[in-house]
């Protein structure tokens, strides 16, 4: 059963995708700024429920403008699991550019992509984020630089929240940062363990098709998401601080779900 769960997922992205990215790339090629940002969150919909995601909702998103979120990262499912809850773009490291698919669907969210090993590039990125920022885009940015084993939360890095002063600027004084927690908490309704939530993370060495394909032939997985009070970040504002701020907040969020202590979800997206 789980090899016939996994070939009905892979058709119904396929399709989803055939259906979507020719949309997407007229939505480019015309600048059609709601279409650019709605048509994504669609894709990441039709995807957490094929997959047999289901995603608990805590807290709401800020509707201020500029917006940047900070979330910490455990595999490659919080893209979708993000992406499904409202329209928005990630800060991602370059190298995510390259990589087969996954790469190509980065580029059709217009996910600004960044360059650490050249110092140079930093100013350009920042200025493009702030431009996006300005315009109305909540960009999604996992401040720990890599992902997790899913059990704890890395340090939250200032440097990479430094691109939000340039937003600042554009925003005329102020910009907001939210801090976003992802805990993978159930497989099948069994509460998840220390092994297997280090099953469901991707991280350090392990390969994409093999945890992709795992993911695939499994069943139902819950994810808390919950989003922490939002902190206004003005040009007075001191980065390593509100970093400092924005992290504990996420590691407390975290904690609260593995606990099972959040309160009950605003809203749960249903895979079935």
């Amino acid at each position: 059963m789980s090899l016939i769960r996994a070939v009905f997922v892979i058709l119904g992205l396929i399709v989803t995708s055939l259906v979507l990215i020719p949309c997407q790339l007229v939505a480019m090629a015309f600048g059609w700024t709601r279409a650019l940002r709605v048509l994504p969150w669609w894709w990441h919909r039709a995807a957490i429920w094929l997959l047999g995601i289901r995603v608990h909702v805590h807290g709401t998103p800020s509707p201020a403008r500029p917006l940047l979120i900070t979330a910490n990262h455990v595999s490659w499912l919080d893209i979708t699991v993000i992406g499904s809850i409202m329209p928005l773009s990630y800060i991602a490291k370059s190298e995510v550019a390259g990589w087969p698919i996954f790469g190509i669907l980065a580029k059709l969210q217009r996910t600004v992509f960044v360059e650490r090993e050249r110092r140079s590039r930093t100013g350009a990125v920042a200025g493009e984020i702030a431009e996006r920022m300005a315009g109305g885009d909540v960009m999604v940015l996992f401040a720990e630089g890599t992902s997790s084993n899913g059990t704890h939360v890395l340090p939250f890095k200032s440097s990479l929240v430094g691109g939000a002063a340039k937003a600042i600027e554009a925003a005329k004084g102020q910009a907001t940062v939210q801090p976003l927690a992802i805990n993978y908490t159930h497989l099948d309704g069994m509460p998840i363990g220390r092994f297997y939530k280090s099953r469901v993370a991707w991280y350090g060495d392990m390969e994409m098709a093999s945890h992709l394909w795992w993911v695939l032939r499994h069943g139902v997985i819950d994810v808390n998401v919950a989003f922490g009070e939002a902190v206004p970040f003005n040009g007075g504002a001191e980065r390593k601080a509100m970093t400092r701020t924005v992290e504990a907040t996420v590691r407390r969020l975290v904690g609260e779900a593995t606990a099972g202590r959040l309160k009950e979800s605003d809203a749960v997206l249903e895979p079935h």
